[in-house]
């Protein structure tokens, strides 16, 4: 969704609307061979308006054509053979950031644009977020992109993130070390080029208790963890609802994104095994899978079939790691042995040179979010 396409077909919309579609002069007659399609823009225009221009369907990029208004909502009716392109503009002057939307015979495009807004905004969305799961508080970061905050008409999908200071580029002085994901940049860059959908980010703060939250269980070696159960309860009844009700969210699985590194990426591959009706998207970058005897790989293993799995799941390392890069590898042979299958539902990267900090994983994120989100105007 950077503006979340919705393609459905044109027989959904055929009842109640036949006789008043025939009469509408853009169809004329009906070209044989030609079949119908819907634009549908969705945005606050007050005394604007909304317009399209495209290379088909007797639109043209010289000139735009008018859109029915109802309200926000602003319609029109094309004829199309063959699959085409096109784009809505602001006072037929500004078009909407972002490449060109296709547009396809008998297909209905529905949108939520931006035309003007091209950076999204890291804030506090909670300073101080009190847990009584856990039994203790933390603050929770919010990045809420272009599309967000200029068209208050579009809701988006939410990715949850953990280590939550060191993901903003705006806010260095929250990370450890000054390194971060570069997670508002990478986001702000698909706002304009389309390489997967916006999204609300929220960045959950680690605390003093980071082992013990982000493993499923203790590690004899360390003697610790064992606390991803309630650190995932937390996220689920506690925090998520929380979001949901605070900010403009699909809040379904296949719209919710879990993303990690590290010990993160570890509890991250485990919320896909055990709450994946809730997280229906999972990028583990750098997971420890190596933890307590590579007990994920066992878990990952178990995982069930369909719906009560991840739709899609991303892993990746760099081949420069101090951690165990067979025990990723394992990882990625446990989810194709319950029937992944890599560039389908699965994608393993491996970075030549990767290290294990901040800097790398701003380098592969942006990977990582096309994959699990999907391109802008994919389904």
């Amino acid at each position: 969704m950077a503006l979340w396409l919705v393609l459905t077909s044109w027989a959904a919309f055929a009842t109640g609307l036949a006789h008043a579609e025939t009469a509408d002069p853009i169809f004329g007659d009906g070209l044989e061979g030609y079949a119908p399609a819907r634009l549908i823009v969705h945005y606050p225009a007050g005394a604007h308006t909304i317009s399209a221009r495209g290379d088909g369907g007797g639109l043209n990029w010289l000139q735009g054509a008018a859109l029915t208004r109802t309200g926000n909502t602003f319609t029109r009716m094309i004829e199309v053979a063959a699959p085409a392109e096109w784009k809505p503009l602001l006072d037929d002057a500004t078009y909407s950031l972002g490449p060109n939307y296709p547009v396809g015979p008998g297909q209905t495009v529905e949108i939520w644009p931006h035309f003007t807004t091209t950076k999204g905004e890291v804030s506090i969305l909670i300073e101080s977020f009190a847990s009584n799961v856990l039994g203790n508080s933390r603050p929770i970061y919010v990045y809420l992109p272009p599309t967000y905050l200029e068209n208050t008409l579009a809701t988006l999908p939410v990715v949850y993130m953990h280590d939550g200071q060191n993901l903003w580029a705006a806010h260095p002085e929250w990370a450890f070390g000054g390194l971060t994901w570069q997670v508002d940049t990478a986001f702000d860059n698909a706002a304009g080029d389309g390489t997967f959908k916006e999204a609300i980010v929220i960045g959950v703060a680690r605390t003093t208790d980071r082992t013990y939250e982000y493993t499923p269980t203790v590690d004899p070696d360390y003697m610790d963890g064992g606390g991803a159960d309630l650190y995932l309860q937390m996220l689920v009844e506690e925090l998520k609802p929380q979001v949901d009700n605070m900010l403009r969210t699909r809040p379904e699985a296949s719209s919710t994104v879990m993303s990690g590194s590290s010990l993160g990426g570890l509890v991250t591959a485990y919320a896909g095994r055990t709450r994946a009706t809730v997280f229906g998207r999972i990028a583990a970058l750098s997971p420890s899978a190596w933890w307590d005897s590579d007990v994920i790989v066992g878990m990952v293993q178990t995982t069930p079939a369909a719906p009560n799995r991840p739709l899609r799941v991303y892993v990746d390392s760099g081949d420069a790691q101090t951690e165990n890069e067979a025990d990723t590898n394992a990882l990625v042979a446990a989810y194709i042995s319950v029937g992944y299958v890599e560039g389908i539902d699965l994608k393993h990267v491996v970075q030549a040179g990767g290290q294990h900090n901040e800097t790398y994983w701003a380098q592969r994120f942006p990977g990582a979010m096309a994959f699990v989100l999907g391109a802008r105007d994919a389904n």
